[in-house]
């Protein structure tokens, strides 16, 4: 699996990045994939692609560590160059992974019963333009 190991540390939205607030349902870690669970008050927890709905859909991701119960804020969309908190290839292609809250380079990684969420496309090494399909597609 070709997960992206994240910097939490250095993950920035860029100036013109889209932003919601809400409250964490879980314990959340700048920089992992959110999704809004629509059957516990709309709390924020960790995106999987491979869980089952709503847990395999994308909101975004997590700008700042929040425990249960405590605010967090993510971004939604950033075409100006979201800053990732990782290094990868300028050009990849980054999706929703298996791994709860994780991202990935690999579509491959991207078994069957998974959800094909794009989540954007690397404009440098380390910034990406964030702008999620959140439909998917099973694979």
């Amino acid at each position: 699996m070709a997960a992206i190991s994240i910097t939490a540390s250095s993950v920035l939205k860029s100036s013109t990045g889209s932003v919601a607030n809400g409250i964490a349902g879980a314990s959340i870690t700048a920089g992992q994939a959110l999704y809004i669970d629509t059957g516990d008050s709309n709390k924020l927890k960790l995106a999987d692609a491979n869980g089952t709905a709503p847990a395999n859909t994308f909101a975004g991701i997590a700008l700042n560590a929040a425990t249960a119960g405590q605010p967090v804020a993510y971004c939604t969309n950033d075409t100006a160059g979201f800053t990732i908190g990782a290094s990868v290839l300028a050009g990849d292609t980054i999706w929703l992974s298996p791994t709860a809250g994780g991202i990935t380079k690999t579509e491959s990684d991207l078994i069957a019963g998974c959800t094909k969420i794009t989540i954007g496309n690397m404009l440098t090494t380390t910034t990406m333009n964030l702008n999620p399909n959140v439909g998917g597609v099973i694979a």
